[in-house]
């Protein structure tokens, strides 16, 4: 059937952003609908179903839609499917993320939790997917697909890699995360499903998912085999280079980029006052995508409170930049119950995420209600009470849409004392930077509102509090070290990652590659950020993945999109 005549359908079940694979499929010249009912499987000569969150979740979806049993009769048919994330995970027989949830049971196994005693879980960036069949069959008949490529994973659960059993006749490939080989995709007969984003995973993914709507991938059953031992598979991970975009509304009611110094935005008043213009957010996105970044935030920090939720800018920003951005976008500011200025429209902070998620986001960056939160939750706990009720939004978007959506941003501030005793019981570290007046220790303030108040809660409680409560990474800002171009708090990003077992993203100070590597090197933080020198190009991104690629830090390459 030519390519031009096929009904290709997505396979929705609300989870989250599906928008990006709308957009990509799209991006390659063709046009996708939306599985509404059952009928609209007898429609389809394709389908791609996409799944991001929890395991129990997709099926309880699936089920109460009457979609589980149509999607079985669908693969039975021959007819191809290309399963994403969760869209892959919920062909297997059950999830330990959901043990009374069974599967499809379309392939033997279960998916597991990640062992987290030698990593931070999620496993989240850029990584190989390794083919473990001796005959690269996808390679030779695709051959823009390389065992090079870099492909985006962000993923908690996972089956793991065997290459024994029921796995020869299924897996394709398999991914090393640290000591845990975990199956990466699956490929039998007309079912073709990845762990990985193809959607997020630039030119890479767009290319695999090409090759799904173009070709015909029905796999022969005679292309199984043996297949290589998980000690062949070697780990690939990349730490990741994110661009941040601060964002928010000029005097004239623009909507800008702008970069402060510890927090200030504005000119100065000799410059006129008005507040730093760096760009339009999207047309610097999209630049930072086509100089290779890894991901990009957009941090709004303008309240827009005299506008209905539906109406806030930044969703357009999000279907905007999604539209020719494909790696993941991470959206922070104003993630929070809210509501609409007619004061009858209420809408639960899981409610705006999902908003922004169906616009185009694939995770949400919390900050003053985190805090809150996690003051809640220390105070739920000394008074003997369940620290985790499922009040805070931490805990409601976790649910649904799964934890590696929910990113803490951090904006602390060090306070010197001169010695432990003197902080109050927060937690302290002694300083190679003695304060003003000699002082040899400090404990690290977080602060709200933009930096604007500080609140009698550290670092190391809120981000405890925060993995508890079901985050899945901390974006580490410091107040002290923004705009300095001095170099990132080695100090307090070592300090945090002892404390927690999740990612960790280094943001604010960097001046000059040397910082990045740095950053890595001394704290082993999974990713670094930076903002101003991007945005005034003092330091191209190009040049900093140049550099780490020098020192030996394993980044993604200039094949995959840089």
């Amino acid at each position: 059937m030519p390519v031009s005549d096929q009904k290709l359908y997505l396979l929705d079940y609300g989870a989250g952003n599906v928008r990006s694979l709308l957009n990509a499929v799209e991006k390659l010249g063709h046009r996708i609908e939306y599985i509404k009912t059952v009928e609209d499987f007898a429609k389809a000569d394709k389908i791609i179903f996409p799944g991001v969150g929890a395991f129990g979740y997709a099926m309880r979806a699936l089920n109460n839609s009457g979609f589980a049993e149509p999607l079985k009769a669908y693969i039975a048919s021959g007819r191809p499917l290309m399963g994403i994330c969760v869209g892959m995970q919920v062909l297997f027989e059950g999830s330990d993320e959901s043990p009374a949830e069974p599967g499809l049971g379309i392939f033997e196994g279960r998916v597991e939790l990640f062992d987290k005693k030698l990593k931070s879980v999620p496993h989240m960036g850029w990584n190989a997917a390794q083919v473990v069949h001796q005959e690269n069959v996808l390679a030779t008949a695709v051959p823009e697909i390389g065992e090079d490529s870099r492909y985006y994973f962000v993923h908690s659960y996972a089956v793991p890699y065997t290459g024994t059993g029921a796995q020869r006749g299924i897996v394709h490939s398999a991914t090393r995360y640290v000591d845990q080989a975990v199956v990466s995709s699956v490929w039998s007969r007309n079912v073709f499903a990845t762990q990985f984003h193809p959607e997020k995973s630039g030119p890479a993914g767009l290319a695999l998912l090409r090759s799904f709507i173009e070709h015909d991938l029905v796999r022969p059953q005679s292309s199984a085999g043996e297949l290589r031992m998980p000690g062949d598979i070697e780990s690939a991970l990349t730490v990741r280079v994110i661009a941040c975009l601060d964002v928010r509304a000029n005097d004239q009611g623009d909507l800008v980029v702008t970069k402060g110094d510890q927090y200030d935005v504005r000119e100065s008043a000799d410059k006129g006052g008005d507040v730093r213009n760096l760009g339009k957010p999207v047309d610097l996105a999209k630049r930072y995508y086509d100089e290779g970044a890894d991901e990009i935030a957009f941090l709004n920090i303008t309240s827009f409170r005299n506008l209905p939720f539906r109406d806030t800018p930044m969703l357009e920003v999000l279907r905007q930049a999604s539209r020719s951005i494909f790696v993941p976008l991470t959206i922070g500011g104003g993630v929070r119950d809210s509501v609409d200025p007619d004061g009858e429209h209420v809408w639960p902070a899981v409610q705006v995420a999902g908003e922004y998620f169906r616009s185009g986001a694939d995770k949400v960056s919390i900050g003053s209600d985190a805090v809150y939160a996690a003051e809640g939750y220390w105070q739920r706990k000394a008074e003997g009470l369940e620290p985790l009720d499922g009040s805070t939004a931490i805990e409601q978007i976790a649910e649904r849409y799964g934890r590696q959506a929910v990113v803490i941003s951090v904006d602390p501030r060090r306070v010197y004392v001169n010695s432990p005793e003197d902080a109050s019981g927060h937690h302290v570290i002694r300083t190679a930077f003695p304060g003003p007046n000699g002082e040899q220790y400090c404990w690290y303030q977080c602060t709200v509102k933009g930096g604007r108040e500080g609140r009698d809660t550290d670092v190391r409680q809120l981000v405890t509090a925060c993995e508890a409560l079901g985050a899945g990474e901390i974006l580490l800002n410091c107040m002290d070290k923004d705009g300095t171009n001095s170099g990132y708090d080695i100090e307090l990003i070592s300090d945090t990652k002892t404390a927690v077992s999740i990612p960790v993203i280094a943001s604010s100070g960097a001046g000059r590659p040397e910082h990045f590597s740095e950053a890595v090197e001394k704290t082993a933080v999974e990713a670094v950020l930076a903002a101003g020198i991007f945005h005034r190009r003092e330091v191209p991104i190009v040049a900093v993945k140049k550099h780490m690629q020098e020192q030996g830090i394993s980044i993604r390459s200039a094949e995959d999109g840089v």
